[in-house]
Parts: C-alpha cells; structure tokens; sequence
C-alpha cells in the first residue's frame, strides 16, 4: 500500500505521496506557520523521541517532573510552632538497613524492568533534602495519584508509545517502517531493587514523623484543658492535606516496591514485619481524619476532599497489592463509613455511602468470620433495621475474636430504644426491650411483662409478614442464642460447660440452689433460656409453613453443637421442647426426603437440581458462619466455593425450600444419635419421639428452673407448655390443626 501525508495547515487536509512535495508546499502556502528552528523538522533517528525515556536527561524540559507540596507544608509550620524534622534512626531502622544490606549481598535475582543506574542516587538526594524549602516541587496538586517514575519507568514509556511511534515514521528519507519493535528494557538487580525500597522507606519515615508531630500537636489543642480551637485557614488545611497525601504516596510506593515479583521473600516480609499496613491508616488516614471531624463544622470541605482522596488510594491498593487485600477492604469500609457519617444534607448521599460501607465490611467479614469488629460496623449500618442491629451487635460479641470494646455502644443502642419506641413495631420494641434487660441485668422486673407481651404478638406477626420472617427469623433465634451464651461472657454456665465442663458442676446448676447464693450469671441464663424457648414453642407450632423453617434451622445448628458436650446438654435439655420439636420434624419428614442422605454422617452439600445451577448457601449459613456454636459444622471449602455477589447472597431462592428440609432433618438425626432419650429417630418407621416420660420431664423442668422461678417478682409462667403432650402412637397419622393445639395446650401446673 502506498504511503502518503497529509498537510495539517490545510483545510482540505491535501495528500501528498512524496515529502519534498509535502515541503515544498508548506514553504509556500505556510511559510508563517513553520517554525524558526528549522532543525526541528528534521524528524531524525537520533531525536530523544525515538530514545528511550530512561536514557533521556531530566533536564529535558518534555520530561514531566515531579512535584512536592514542601512549600504548602511549610506554610503550617510557623503556626504550629514546629520545626523540620531530623530523622534519627530507631533499633528497627537500623536492623532494616542491615537486612536490606544482607538481601543485597545475599541475591542474584533479575527482573526486565527498565532503570536507570542515577536513578536512586536521585531518590537519595530528594529524600536528604525533603523539607528544603526551596527544594523543586515533587507531586502535583491536581492528581490524587503519584506516577512511579522511579522504580518502573516502563508504565510511562507504555504510555508514550504513540508519541514514539509517530516519532519514528521519518518523513526526511525514504525509509518506512512497517514493524513496530518492543521498547528495549533492562534488567534490574536485587541490589538495586532493595536500594530503592531502603531508600523509600527513608523518606516515609521522615514524612510519618511529621504527619505524628502535626496530628498531636493539632489533637493537644482540641482536647486540651480547656479547649483551644485555633482556626486553621485554607490555606493551612491545604498544607496538611497535601503532607498526608505524600505520606499515602510514600507507602504506595513502598508497597509496590516491597511487593514486587521480583522481590525476595525476605523483601515481601518487610511490609508485615514493620505494620505497614496499620501505620499507613494510623499515621497517614485515620489521626487526620479524627482531626478534621473534631473540626467541624469548618473542616467539611477539606474532610470531603481527603476522604476522596483516601479512598482512592486505598481502592488503588486493593487492586494492585493483593498482599494486604483484607486490611485494604476493611479500610474501605471505615472510609465509607465516615463519608456516611457526616452526610447530613443529601439523604441519598447517604445512603448510597451506607450501602458502600456496608458492601466492604460484608466482604470483610467473608474473608474473617471470625472477627466481631467487622459485625460491630455492621451492626451500626444496619438502622433503622433494629432487628438486624441487635443481631449483629450479639455476634460480635460472640465470635472467636469477640469485640468487647463495643459493649458501651451497644448500651447506648439499647438506651436508645428503650426512651423513643415510636418508630418500632409494638413486636420489636418488645424484643428489643427484653434482649436490653438481659444485657445490662438492670430493671429485670420488668422483664416477664416485655416477654409476655412479645410472646402475645409473635404468632399474628409471623402470619401478617409471611417470607419477611425468614430473614426475621434467624435473626432472632440467634440473638436469643447468642443471649444463652450471655453475650459471651466467660462466666456464663454454657460457655464454662463448653471449655471448663471438668471444673463446672453442672448437678449443682440444675438442681438449683438458694436465691442468695445464685450468681447474677446463672440467673441471666435462665431468662434467656425461658425467652428463647419460650419463643421456639410459637414457632414450632406452625407446621407446614415455610417461613419458620430459617429458625428452626438455626436453633437444630445450636442443638447439633450444644449435644457434643454431655456438660452442655444436661443444662440445657430439661427445658427444652422436645416434643414439639418432634412433631415438627415428623412434619417435614412427610415431605419428598431421601432417608439415605439424612442419615449419612456427612454433611449435605447443596446438589444442582432440574438444570438449576445457582447453588449457594443459604442465607442462614452465612448469617451462623463465625458463631462459636456454628464453628463445627460445617465443611472447609463450603463457603470458599461460593462465589455469590454480597448483594445477593441473603436472598431466597425457590431451590431452598427441599434442601432446607433435608439439611433440619439431617442435624435432627445427628442430635438424636447423641441425646437420647430426649430426642430419638427410628429409622425403620421413620420418625422422630421422645422417650423420657411426661412426668420425668416435668420434675427435671422444675429442678432446672428453680433459680429462674423464685425471684424477688413471682414466679415466671411458661406460655403453652410442653408438659402435658404424649408421644405420638403414629408418626405417619397426619396433624390437624386440632391436634396441634390440642397437644400444646397449657397444663394445669
């Protein structure tokens, strides 16, 4: 194909198929257009653009140079009567430039990334002089984003590809170029790589040094005695902004750096030995951000646009340091959650920036189900869904990593109710009132009449909200559960039979001993046993309905733990209604179940179905994972193999209904097998009984609730009894209505 050019000067853009012809006309027609120094149309192959770009001098005016806000930074110091520091090398420092030394010496290792041999000589300079005030600028103003000049100098040589490419296409010879050859790079050494992240490092440490003098210096006037609320003037904000904004950059580019594939293992190490990760949101995010929101009003602005600017640098991090992606997400949350917080004019705004926050520490929460800070966050993004906050703030306290820290808020949370219920349904606040009552063991003669009265509107509620119970549902059975478990306290009955079953005497517990001598734990045990099954009862009485089967759910994973510890299950079965549990489970065996699959001692797992492929955990799973009672029972990759978006993972499919069935059904027959005569499961028949007589259970009921039943305001009634139901002769016969009620009629005791 023949090669031709076009004038630029021309409106009709004229093609020319030779470039002396192309010259010729714009000596004639342009002639004011060209430029003086002619030597600049000599498009030759020796011209910097067709060079390499890391062997071009930084002299060169076309090279963007960096940018430092040194002046900006500069302009606070006379207010806050401080001084450019003297970085001065700590233990730590010193065994860090040390062990750079050693992986220098020690490693051999090659990379193809492009640098330059003046390249960290350049970096020492503008570290030694880094609070020069006449030093050149080194990061621009407008760009949240500092580029990596000084380590990978082959992204920006990527990005001037086009520009070298039109260089190249030589317009003075007759030469043409069809092949576009790949940029030249050079490797660069172990050595140089671990110059580079010493010398970054030394340059963060002197910027953290001054971002911790600001920041207390700032926090001592606002939190002084008394207050000194100097006013900073933008200026001065600018500055500060700018300071932690090089501190980011500064980590970024250690991150990068330490975190490269070329990187020894001891290299990739440093970022974690020295708390990088926790340094970088103390020093550089989270100290300014307390500082900016003891401001306000005045800091808004500013504390909007470091937000934004903090977010994108943490967004940047997730993506390309994959390393630290749980604390990068976690940080993402906090950042959304501050934006969230301070939005009180756009009720959109601020809803969207909830649902971002709550995105991040639902992600957060996936990869450490463990961690109750995670469920903390939570729950205070859960309003107004006080339900949903309640079970949240119950988890964190009940995880492997409990968040005691959070125990004040939740007081507030309850305090809060309990003095404005008008935007609660009667339902909730009774709940909400009651799980108070526990939790601070304060007023407790107020606690029957709450219960009474929330055990009056559960079964009309149920029926009114119909599928809305299903998620209602496990959240409340797990508040209740977690409740048993006294929040988590470790002098709670349940948890000491669980760890310490040798040294509790539980005989004595359930035998009951003198009001005097019942320890306030003992004693918030039993509410809390008598509200959750009191609540369990309701629930077990709607055969056939499907939006109780969440709950059940939970409180059979409750019961598959609690029966693996013989201490445990002799606390807790005397109460418990097993005989209802029985004729529900007889109910759920009517429908289309595979015997075989539920007496299998493995778990379940969820099977495709029909063609259908959207196989997932149920919303209760994920609602359990992390619970000390749930921590069993589940397979190892049961919830790594899901890949469900978090915005729908808790939503219910048409799937769910039979492998809900199968999976109570399959935790019923694991409890059977272990506390009988309770519960027991004949699989010749099949069905589900209760071999321990009525009167047997009865007397062990009183027994057990003897230190729950003499306090100082009566004696508590049991709604709907479970005393007076008989086994049932056949465990095929279908169950009226009728017969429900019949069998859960009160006794006259």
């Amino acid at each position: 194909m023949k090669q031709s050019w076009a004038c630029i000067y021309c409106s009709e853009k004229r093609i020319y198929y030779s470039t002396d012809d192309l010259r010729i006309h714009i000596e004639e027609r342009h002639s004011d257009k060209i430029p003086s120094h002619t030597d600049e149309l000599q498009l030759s192959s020796e011209s910097p653009e067709s060079q390499p770009i890391f062997t071009r001098s930084t002299d060169d005016p076309r090279v963007e140079k960096p940018i430092h806000h040194e002046m900006e930074v500069q302009s606070i110091l006379p207010l806050l009567e401080l001084q450019s520091p003297i970085y001065i090398a700590s233990d730590n420092d010193e065994r860090l430039t040390k062990q750079f030394s050693t992986m220098a010496r020690g490693s051999g290792e090659n990379s193809t990334i492009s640098t330059s041999t003046s390249l960290t000589k350049k970096k020492a300079q503008l570290i030694s002089t880094l609070y020069t005030p006449n030093m050149e600028p080194h990061r621009s103003e407008t760009s949240y984003h500092r580029p990596e000049e000084q380590l990978w100098e082959f992204e920006q040589n990527l990005s001037l590809t086009q520009q070298q490419q039109h260089s190249s296409a030589q317009t003075g010879n007759d030469e043409k170029y069809d092949i576009i050859f790949q940029l030249e790079t050079r490797p660069i050494s172990q050595e140089q790589l671990v110059a580079e992240v010493k010398g970054i490092y030394a340059g963060l440490v002197m910027v953290e040094a001054k971002c911790i003098e600001v920041d207390n210096k700032q926090a001592t006037l606002v939190h002084g005695d008394p207050p000194t609320q100097s006013r900073l003037n933008n200026e001065q904000w600018q500055a500060l902004i700018a300071l932690h904004r090089t501190l980011l950059h500064e980590h970024h580019d250690f991150f990068l750096a330490s975190q490269h594939p070329s990187a020894s293992p001891a290299l990739r190490r440093l970022a974690s030995r020295y708390a990088m990760p926790a340094r970088m949101w103390r020093h550089g995010i989270h100290s300014f951000l307390e500082l900016l929101r003891h401001r306000l009003p005045g800091s808004l602005d500013h504390m909007l646009a470091f937000i934004y600017l903090a977010y994108s640098m943490m967004a940047l991090l997730y993506e390309t340091v994959p390393a630290f992606e749980r604390t990068w997400i976690e940080c993402l949350g906090d950042l959304g959650r501050y934006r969230m917080a301070i939005e009180d004019d756009d009720i959109r705004d601020r809803e969207v920036w909830t649902g971002v926050a709550r995105h991040w520490y639902s992600k957060a929460s996936n990869k450490a189900p463990t961690t109750g800070r995670l469920y903390h966050h939570l729950a205070i993004l859960g309003r107004p869904n006080a339900l949903q906050q309640l079970y949240y703030y119950a988890k964190s306290l009940c995880v492997m990593i409990p968040f005691d820290s959070g125990r004040e808020s939740i007081l507030t949370f309850f305090d809060s109710f309990s003095h404005n219920k008008c935007h609660l349904s009667p339902l909730n606040a009774a709940f909400i009132q009651a799980h108070g009552y526990l939790f601070a063991y304060k007023t407790m003669e107020r606690f029957e009449p709450t219960v009474k009265l929330l055990l009056g509107l559960l079964d009309s509620h149920i029926g009114q909200v119909t599928r809305k119970f299903m998620e209602q549902g496990y959240h409340i059975a797990i508040s209740n559960i977690t409740a048993i478990f006294g929040f988590g306290s470790e002098e709670n009955p349940v948890m000491k039979s669980m760890t310490l079953s040798s040294l509790i005497d539980t005989a004595d517990i359930s035998r009951g001993r003198p009001q005097d001598n019942i320890p306030q734990s003992t004693m918030s045990f039993r509410y809390a046993e008598y509200l959750n099954n009191s609540v369990l009862e309701i629930v077990l009485k709607r055969i056939d309905d499907p939006n109780v089967l969440p709950f059940i759910h939970v409180t059979l994973v409750y019961l598959h733990r609690m029966s693996q510890s013989s201490a445990t299950i002799a606390l807790l079965a005397p109460n418990f209604p097993w005989q209802l549990l029985a004729i529900m489970l007889n109910a759920l065996l009517r429908s289309q179940i595979t015997l075989g699959r539920i007496g299998n001692n493995e778990f379940p797992l969820l099977e495709e179905k029909n063609g259908v492929d959207d196989v997932r955990p149920f919303p209760e799973d994920f609602a359990v994972r992390g619970l000390l009672w749930a921590e069993t029972l589940y397979p190892e990759k049961y919830f790594l193999d899901d890949h469900t978006d978090e915005e729908n993972k808790f939503q219910e499919l048409s799937s769910m209904l039979h492998q809900r069935q199968e999976r109570i059904l399959w935790l019923a027959c694991r409890v059977a097998a272990r506390v009988s005569p309770w519960l027991v499961f004949d699989s010749s028949k099949p069905g589900f009984t209760t071999e321990a007589r009525s009167a047997d259970l009865q007397s062990q009921r009183e027994c057990s609730m003897l230190s729950a039943s003499t306090v100082k305001y009566g004696t508590i009634s049991r709604t709907g009894s479970y005393s007076s139901i008989e086994t049932c002769p056949d465990i095929q016969e279908d169950i009226s209505s009728d017969t429900v009620k019949a069998a859960n009629a009160p006794s006259d005791d």
